[in-house]
Order: structure tokens, then C-alpha cells, then sequence
């Protein structure tokens, strides 16, 4: 009995190069799939979107498996940094705020935010025209924190949500007076939808670097300089060999990419 014990240990042992190289070869990325054209469930239940094809592009790159793991987007950095994944790859803003806790790669993309309120609705200034009125934000995200320190001060009263699809299906039902979000998911998640109809943008684009950073990257833990730079030079890859404009091109009629 001893000696099959000893086999079995000597066998795990011989093993365990080969499963970690294998791991080695697996890139876990966490993801938030409620943020259409970004990140969605097809029917069967798959995830598809703009950030899931780009990650597929940049895991292809890598030569690295792609493991993908669903997480609500305020709880994607907590799970990063106990190491549920190795990355998150879910419009997340580069922001100074988040740069103290994570670490990013380069923009993969950027996209200004907008309001969206009922058709006709008028907004000059903030100040005035917001008072008394109901804004659903994602609970966490850079929307969020917009609204909680501009629209807030004005007399909005800020509702905040797990999802953004959440929020839309408040504002389709009228327990919301509007919305501010990325302007490419509130066009093709909500006002191209049936439950957008009667719906429409407001007001100027939001892009105040405090707030909105300087685009959607791809985050990764604290001193991982390795992996981020690794990353980086994918997407770097990806838009030099056409695959990037391949992806966008499948989701959007304009550059997404920003100067």
C-alpha cells in the first residue's frame, strides 16, 4: 500500500508541471454581461458583444485561453483583487480613482457619456432644469459618480442600480425622469428598442477626464505590469491587423476607438 501511495504521489508530481503550464495558458477575465452592444446573453444564455469579441481577438493574440467569469460591475474590482480573475474586460473607465486600485492597460476603446430623458425634454443648465428630477445611474460606475457630485448639488435625485438594463426598464416604465450612461449603450440598448421609443438624448456629451478618464481599458491587479503590458501590445496587434475594425465594424457604423 505504501508503494501505491508513493507511485501516486510520484505521478501527481510529474504532473503538476504539465497542468501548470496548462493554467499558465488560460486567461480568466471577469465581465459584466448586461451592458449591450458591450457585453450581453445571446438566447441560449452565451455571452456576445463588442468587449467579448475583443477579448476573444486578444486572447487569440496571446495564444492564451479565454475563461470568461460573470460578475455584477460593482463587484468586478473586489474580485479582481482576491483573485477571482486575472482581468476585467468590461468598459471600464480609466480613471486617477481606480488607478489607485488597479492597474490598467491602454484604451481599447472610448465613447463620450450622454442623458437620455423623454423626447422634448430641455436641458441649457444643470443647475436649473435637473431640480426634482429622478436619474437612474449604475450603482459604481464612473455614471455614478458624475451624477452624485454634478446632477446631485442641481436638486436630481440620483437612483442607483445594479445594471444598466435595470435602469432602463425604470425609465420605459416612468419611475425615472432620465439617465445618463455611455452614449453607445443607451442608443443600442435602449433607444433603438421598443421600450426606447418616445425617448431621447439631452444635452451636451460628457467627457470630463476627472470623471470619464481617458477611455475603456481592460484592468488588471495592482503591480501585474507583466499581463497589462502583454495586453496592451494585443490590442496594439489586433488593430494593425484589421481585427479590431473587424469587431467594431460588426457592432458600429463609426470609429469607437477616439484619437
Amino acid at each position: 500500500m505504501k508503494k501505491i501511495a508513493l507511485l501516486g504521489a510520484l505521478a501527481l508530481s510529474l504532473l503538476s508541471p504539465l497542468t501548470m503550464a496548462q493554467e499558465a495558458k488560460a486567461l480568466r477575465i471577469g465581465i459584466e454581461a448586461a451592458y449591450p452592444p458591450f457585453a450581453y446573453k445571446t438566447p441560449d444564455g452565451n455571452i456576445t458583444g463588442f468587449d467579448y469579441d475583443i477579448g476573444v481577438a486578444l486572447c487569440e493574440e496571446m495564444k492564451v485561453e479565454c475563461k470568461w467569469i460573470e460578475q455584477e460591475f460593482d463587484g468586478l474590482i473586489p474580485a479582481l483583487k482576491v483573485r477571482k480573475f486575472d482581468a476585467v474586460l468590461s468598459s471600464m473607465s480609466i480613471t486617477e480613482e481606480r488607478k489607485r486600485a488597479v492597474d490598467f492597460t491602454g484604451k481599447y476603446y472610448a465613447t463620450p457619456a450622454k442623458l437620455a430623458m423623454k423626447s422634448g425634454a430641455v436641458m441649457n443648465d444643470v443647475a436649473t432644469d435637473l431640480k426634482g428630477k429622478k436619474i437612474g445611474v449604475q450603482r459604481s460606475s464612473v455614471y455614478d459618480r458624475y451624477a452624485t457630485d454634478v446632477f446631485a448639488p442641481a436638486g436630481a435625485e440620483i437612483v442607483r442600480y445594479s445594471s444598466q438594463n435595470e435602469v432602463f426598464l425604470d425609465l420605459s416604465a416612468g419611475r425615472l425622469d432620465g439617465t445618463i450612461a455611455d452614449s453607445v449603450n443607451i442608443e443600442d440598448g435602449f433607444l433603438k428598442t421598443d421600450a426606447g421609443k418616445g425617448f431621447a438624448f439631452v444635452g451636451p456629451d460628457f467627457t470630463e477626464e476627472k470623471y470619464f478618464g481617458e477611455g475603456q481599458g481592460i484592468a488588471v491587479r495592482k503591480g501585474d505590469k507583466a499581463l497589462a503590458d502583454k495586453i496592451s501590445a494585443a490590442i496594439l496587434a489586433i488593430r494593425e491587423n484589421g481585427k479590431y475594425k473587424a469587431i467594431q465594424d460588426k457592432y458600429f457604423s463609426f470609429d469607437v476607438y477616439g484619437k
